[in-house]
């Protein structure tokens, strides 16, 4: 599904930037800020082996599924060329335990992943704009309902996030924009009630595309 949204996200980005030639764009500058609305896919990547409260091996691993769902993005421009970005939304992930003959459901959980990234922007005055950023991020689980006999706590933490995107200007204020981030966390998963636990390191590519409108 990830692959499928980035592919589709560079062909819009295409799209608009062949539309926008022929119309009249506003820069980025100093004092600006940008609310972002984007169609976000968080994949967490990890595959963790799953062992007893005492260290030994079950021979399962904990596997993270993904989400797609909206976000929101606000960006507020320090300089001409350095931002600072916030976003927020929320993702719904089944935790599963897997194994040679095993696929278990443990968790449906709902994640709170708010991340701010200080961003630089190569060409702010371009209209097609590139950036790179970095930042921190927190992961909060709530919600959500246990499967199949399962009691699984799931720890709350800091990440750090790295990102890149682009901005393809439309007319005046509105842009196309192509986002990815790379988010880098792990959490302690624990069910003391079947005597299980794991290091489950979630990683998760966080890629989105959506419309920016600047004020």
């Amino acid at each position: 599904m990830q692959m499928k949204l980035a592919i589709a996200a560079v062909l819009a980005g295409l799209a608009a930037a062949g539309a926008a030639q022929a119309q009249g764009f506003q820069p980025k500058a100093k004092g600006d800020v940008v609310l972002n609305v984007r169609v976000t896919d968080v994949a967490p990547t990890g595959s963790d082996p799953i062992t007893t409260l005492a260290g030994a091996a079950t021979g399962l691993r904990a596997k993270v599924g993904y989400d797609v769902m909206p976000t929101l993005g606000v960006t507020y421009f320090l300089t001409d060329n350095l931002a600072v970005e916030a976003i927020a939304g929320t993702t719904q992930h089944t935790v599963r335990a897997k194994g040679p003959a095993t696929d278990v459901k443990v968790k449906d959980s709902w994640v709170l992943p708010p991340v701010v990234t200080l961003q630089y922007h190569f060409a702010p005055a371009a209209r097609v704009s590139p950036y790179v950023g970095a930042g921190v991020n927190y992961m909060l689980f709530y919600g959500g309902d246990d499967k199949n006999g399962f009691h699984l706590k799931l720890d709350d933490g800091f990440g750090a996030a790295l990102q890149a995107g682009v901005d393809v200007a439309l007319r005046d204020r509105w842009a196309i924009n192509l986002d990815a981030k790379k988010i880098f966390f792990e959490t302690d998963a624990v069910d003391r009630t079947r005597g299980i636990k794991s290091k489950v390191t979630l990683n998760p590519w966080v890629l989105s595309a959506g419309v920016g409108y600047r004020f």
